[in-house]
Protein backbone atom coordinates (compact mmCIF):
# COMPACT_ATOMS: atom_id res chain seq x y z
CA UNK A 1 0.00 0.00 0.00
CA UNK A 2 1.59 3.78 -0.68
CA UNK A 3 1.89 6.02 2.07
CA UNK A 4 2.29 9.79 0.66
CA UNK A 5 4.46 11.66 2.89
CA UNK A 6 4.88 15.09 3.06
CA UNK A 7 8.41 15.74 2.51
CA UNK A 8 10.67 18.98 3.38
CA UNK A 9 13.92 17.31 3.19
CA UNK A 10 14.49 18.31 7.08
CA UNK A 11 15.44 15.30 9.82
CA UNK A 12 11.79 14.96 10.87
CA UNK A 13 10.06 13.86 7.52
CA UNK A 14 13.05 12.09 6.45
CA UNK A 15 12.95 9.93 9.68
CA UNK A 16 9.28 9.76 9.42
CA UNK A 17 9.74 8.68 5.56
CA UNK A 18 12.55 5.97 6.90
CA UNK A 19 10.45 4.32 9.83
CA UNK A 20 7.37 4.45 7.37
CA UNK A 21 9.21 2.74 3.91
CA UNK A 22 9.10 -0.67 6.73
CA UNK A 23 5.64 -0.84 6.32
CA UNK A 24 4.44 0.89 2.93
CA UNK A 25 5.45 1.96 -0.60
CA UNK A 26 6.61 5.19 0.30
CA UNK A 27 6.08 8.69 -2.09
CA UNK A 28 7.53 11.67 -1.34
CA UNK A 29 5.76 14.49 -1.58
CA UNK A 30 7.05 18.38 -1.59
CA UNK A 31 4.19 20.94 -2.04
CA UNK A 32 5.20 23.95 -3.75
CA UNK A 33 3.43 27.51 -4.91
CA UNK A 34 5.80 27.81 -7.81
CA UNK A 35 7.06 31.23 -6.42
CA UNK A 36 10.52 29.75 -5.52
CA UNK A 37 12.45 26.88 -6.29
CA UNK A 38 13.32 25.51 -2.78
CA UNK A 39 11.83 22.20 -3.41
CA UNK A 40 15.29 21.34 -5.32
CA UNK A 41 16.56 20.45 -1.73
CA UNK A 42 14.18 18.46 -0.69
CA UNK A 43 14.78 16.67 -4.36
CA UNK A 44 18.69 15.80 -3.60
CA UNK A 45 17.42 14.41 -0.31
CA UNK A 46 14.84 12.12 -1.65
CA UNK A 47 17.43 10.84 -4.23
CA UNK A 48 19.89 10.05 -0.73
CA UNK A 49 17.18 8.40 0.72
CA UNK A 50 16.42 6.42 -2.48
CA UNK A 51 12.81 7.40 -2.35
CA UNK A 52 10.93 8.39 -4.75
CA UNK A 53 9.55 11.71 -5.17
CA UNK A 54 6.98 14.09 -6.43
CA UNK A 55 6.43 18.26 -6.56
CA UNK A 56 3.23 19.04 -6.74
CA UNK A 57 2.21 22.79 -6.82
CA UNK A 58 -0.64 23.63 -4.95
CA UNK A 59 -2.80 26.99 -6.53
CA UNK A 60 -2.12 30.43 -5.48
CA UNK A 61 -4.98 31.34 -3.79
CA UNK A 62 -3.65 28.76 -1.13
CA UNK A 63 -0.86 30.73 -0.69
CA UNK A 64 -2.95 34.38 -0.96
CA UNK A 65 -4.82 32.87 1.78
CA UNK A 66 -2.04 32.14 4.24
CA UNK A 67 -0.40 35.24 3.28
CA UNK A 68 -3.35 37.04 4.50
CA UNK A 69 -4.25 35.18 7.59
CA UNK A 70 -0.33 35.73 8.75
CA UNK A 71 -0.33 39.33 7.76
CA UNK A 72 -3.87 39.75 10.24
CA UNK A 73 -2.40 37.65 13.17
CA UNK A 74 0.76 39.67 12.91
CA UNK A 75 2.68 36.15 13.59
CA UNK A 76 3.16 32.72 10.92
CA UNK A 77 1.59 30.17 12.92
CA UNK A 78 -1.78 29.99 11.29
CA UNK A 79 -0.54 30.48 8.19
CA UNK A 80 1.52 27.71 8.18
CA UNK A 81 -1.41 25.56 9.50
CA UNK A 82 -3.65 26.71 6.74
CA UNK A 83 -0.98 25.34 3.90
CA UNK A 84 -0.49 22.54 5.74
CA UNK A 85 -4.17 21.51 5.82
CA UNK A 86 -4.84 22.15 2.46
CA UNK A 87 -1.43 20.38 1.43
CA UNK A 88 -2.84 16.96 3.21
CA UNK A 89 -5.98 17.28 1.82
CA UNK A 90 -4.57 17.47 -1.68
CA UNK A 91 -2.32 14.37 -0.93
CA UNK A 92 -5.45 12.31 0.07
CA UNK A 93 -6.84 12.94 -3.50
CA UNK A 94 -4.58 10.79 -4.35
CA UNK A 95 -3.17 8.27 -1.75
CA UNK A 96 -5.15 6.40 1.02
CA UNK A 97 -2.49 6.70 3.32
CA UNK A 98 -1.17 10.61 4.67
CA UNK A 99 2.13 10.87 6.80
CA UNK A 100 4.04 13.92 7.74
CA UNK A 101 6.51 14.43 10.09
CA UNK A 102 5.20 16.06 13.09
CA UNK A 103 6.39 15.35 16.26
CA UNK A 104 5.07 15.65 19.94
CA UNK A 105 6.43 18.81 20.90
CA UNK A 106 5.85 20.82 17.23
CA UNK A 107 3.99 23.91 17.52
CA UNK A 108 3.12 24.22 13.99
CA UNK A 109 1.44 23.23 11.97
CA UNK A 110 0.10 21.07 14.73
CA UNK A 111 -3.46 19.64 13.90
CA UNK A 112 -6.68 19.03 16.78
CA UNK A 113 -7.71 15.54 17.25
CA UNK A 114 -11.00 17.03 15.53
CA UNK A 115 -9.34 18.51 12.79
CA UNK A 116 -7.86 15.19 11.84
CA UNK A 117 -10.69 13.21 12.87
CA UNK A 118 -12.54 15.71 10.06
CA UNK A 119 -9.99 14.87 7.56
CA UNK A 120 -9.58 11.03 7.68
CA UNK A 121 -13.62 10.81 7.62
CA UNK A 122 -13.86 13.39 4.20
CA UNK A 123 -11.15 11.78 2.38
CA UNK A 124 -11.31 8.69 3.65
CA UNK A 125 -7.72 8.17 4.49
CA UNK A 126 -5.09 7.19 6.77
CA UNK A 127 -3.25 10.11 8.66
CA UNK A 128 -0.18 9.01 10.34
CA UNK A 129 1.86 10.94 12.32
CA UNK A 130 4.74 8.03 12.87
CA UNK A 131 7.10 11.03 14.99
CA UNK A 132 4.11 11.68 17.52
CA UNK A 133 4.97 9.95 20.40
CA UNK A 134 8.54 11.10 19.99
CA UNK A 135 10.22 14.70 21.70
CA UNK A 136 13.08 16.45 20.09
CA UNK A 137 15.62 15.64 22.39
CA UNK A 138 14.45 11.80 21.52
CA UNK A 139 14.30 12.28 17.55
CA UNK A 140 18.03 14.44 18.22
CA UNK A 141 19.31 10.73 19.73
CA UNK A 142 17.59 8.64 16.12
CA UNK A 143 18.54 11.62 13.83
CA UNK A 144 22.10 10.63 15.29
CA UNK A 145 21.69 7.52 14.17
CA UNK A 146 20.71 7.85 10.49
CA UNK A 147 21.53 10.96 9.44
CA UNK A 148 23.75 13.80 8.87
CA UNK A 149 22.30 16.98 9.02
CA UNK A 150 22.82 20.64 8.49
CA UNK A 151 21.33 23.12 10.78
CA UNK A 152 20.59 26.62 9.90
CA UNK A 153 18.56 29.86 10.94
CA UNK A 154 15.01 30.62 8.84
CA UNK A 155 16.50 33.93 7.49
CA UNK A 156 20.08 32.10 6.49
CA UNK A 157 18.86 29.22 3.94
CA UNK A 158 15.76 28.77 2.29
CA UNK A 159 14.70 25.36 2.95
CA UNK A 160 12.08 23.23 0.81
CA UNK A 161 9.07 24.30 4.11
CA UNK A 162 6.15 25.96 3.44
CA UNK A 163 7.48 29.12 5.32
CA UNK A 164 9.72 30.06 2.99
CA UNK A 165 7.31 30.89 0.47
CA UNK A 166 4.64 32.12 2.99
CA UNK A 167 7.74 34.53 3.77
CA UNK A 168 8.32 35.85 -0.16
CA UNK A 169 4.36 36.33 -0.94
CA UNK A 170 4.09 38.90 2.09
CA UNK A 171 7.46 40.37 1.46
CA UNK A 172 6.37 40.65 -2.13
CA UNK A 173 2.65 41.95 -0.85
CA UNK A 174 3.50 43.60 2.42
CA UNK A 175 7.35 44.63 2.12
CA UNK A 176 10.63 43.51 4.30
CA UNK A 177 9.34 44.86 6.92
CA UNK A 178 6.46 43.21 7.51
CA UNK A 179 8.42 39.96 6.96
CA UNK A 180 11.11 41.14 9.94
CA UNK A 181 8.04 42.07 12.43
CA UNK A 182 5.89 38.27 11.40
CA UNK A 183 8.94 35.61 11.34
CA UNK A 184 10.89 35.49 14.49
CA UNK A 185 14.66 35.37 14.25
CA UNK A 186 16.68 32.53 14.90
CA UNK A 187 14.06 30.23 14.43
CA UNK A 188 16.07 26.80 13.29
CA UNK A 189 15.66 24.18 10.21
CA UNK A 190 17.49 21.13 9.29
CA UNK A 191 18.70 19.37 5.91
CA UNK A 192 19.64 15.71 6.07
CA UNK A 193 23.14 16.14 4.22
CA UNK A 194 23.66 12.05 4.62
CA UNK A 195 21.58 9.21 4.99
CA UNK A 196 23.83 6.29 7.02
CA UNK A 197 21.59 3.21 5.93
CA UNK A 198 21.43 0.15 8.27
Amino acid sequence: MKATILFSGGKDSCLAAIMLSRFFEVELITYNFGLLDNWKQAKQVAEKLKLPFKIIKLPQKILDEAVEITNKDGFPNNGIKYIHQKALEFASQDSKVIADGMRRDDRVPILLLSEIRHLEDKFDVHYIQPLMGYSRKTINILVKRFFEIKEYKSEDFIGAEYEFELREAIKRKYGVTAVEKIFPKGHSQTIVIRYNEI
